[in-house]
């Protein structure tokens, strides 16, 4: 009971520690304990921490540019080559940013692959 009271002490006095800055607390309190029983009782107590992620926003759907109906939506596909759809994003790399472009064809589902650059170039 003294060592679920001071998990609880810490865990309030921090409430975004986790269980393994709760197991060094105590170890800098003097307590030797095992990490694998604080996450046990933390969690029967109901004390661990919820991280909350940053949210990052990348789309501005509040825009006032004109929005252009989807002439996709009430196509009936039948064969391949009839409708190619494609998405573009951002990848975070640990120094830059890389952008990745996909083109798939809608019937399919698999992404198309061309061998003529000279066609690729005068689309894009």
């Amino acid at each position: 009971m003294n060592l679920r009271h001071q998990i609880q002490r810490i865990a309030l006095r921090w409430p975004a520690y986790g269980y393994r800055r709760v197991h060094a607390e105590l170890l800098r309190q003097g307590r030797s304990v095992n990490h694998k029983r604080i996450l046990r009782l933390m969690r029967a107590d109901n004390l661990l921490c919820l991280r909350r992620r940053k949210f990052l926003l990348t789309t501005d759907s509040q825009h006032g540019l004109p929005i252009y109906p989807n002439v996709a939506e009430e196509m009936v596909l039948t064969s391949i080559n009839q409708l190619w759809v494609s998405d573009i994003t951002y990848i975070r790399l640990q120094v830059e940013f890389v952008y990745l472009a996909v083109l798939l064809d809608a019937f399919s589902r698999r992404w198309t692959a061309r061998s003529d650059s000279r066609r690729w170039n005068s689309i894009f």
